[in-house]
């Protein structure tokens, strides 16, 4: 069952840039209110033409409503999630996390099974947490649409 509004982020390690680099997701947001959106694939056509851009062009703006960061999380292995931010110039607007075990994923319970990309996936969803607590949770109805998702949908 998916988490819902007024759940706590679970703690889970996530990595960042390399395997190496273990990010506790939930202390990590603690005294931060953060934007938290999970795409299906790094690379993929719907995630890099239209989910990613979206929080690109509107990190600053976001920010400047109180964001501390956002933070895209994908279930892809960590190299692959620093080629996409390399690629796509995000540094200083949005992170990029590894969950390559669906770790995050299922304790969020968005896990999704989608075989024309590998098998299990990450559904999309975006979500703000405030100091740990989610107060807002967007996730796609068919798992891998593009609409309440979107950086646009939020209401920060």
């Amino acid at each position: 069952m998916a988490v819902k509004v007024g759940d706590s982020l679970p703690s889970v390690e996530l990595h960042e840039e390399t395997p190496q680099v273990k990010i506790n997701i939930a202390d990590e947001v603690k005294g931060k209110k953060v934007i938290i959106f999970g795409v299906p694939g790094a690379f993929t056509p719907g995630c890099s033409a239209t989910h990613l851009p979206g929080y690109l062009e509107k990190a600053d703006e976001l920010k400047k409503k109180g964001i501390s960061e956002i933070i895209c999380v994908s279930v892809n292995d960590a190299f692959v999630m620093k080629a996409w931010s390399d690629h796509n110039k995000a540094q200083g607007k949005v992170r990029f996390l590894a969950d390559p075990n669906l770790e995050f994923t299922k304790k969020l319970g968005v896990e999704h099974e989608i075989p024309v990309l590998g098998g299990w996936r990450s559904k999309r969803y975006s979500m703000v947490v405030d100091d740990g607590k989610i107060t807002q949770l967007n996730i796609e109805p068919d798992g891998t649409g593009l609409s309440c998702s979107l950086a646009e949908g939020l209401k920060i």
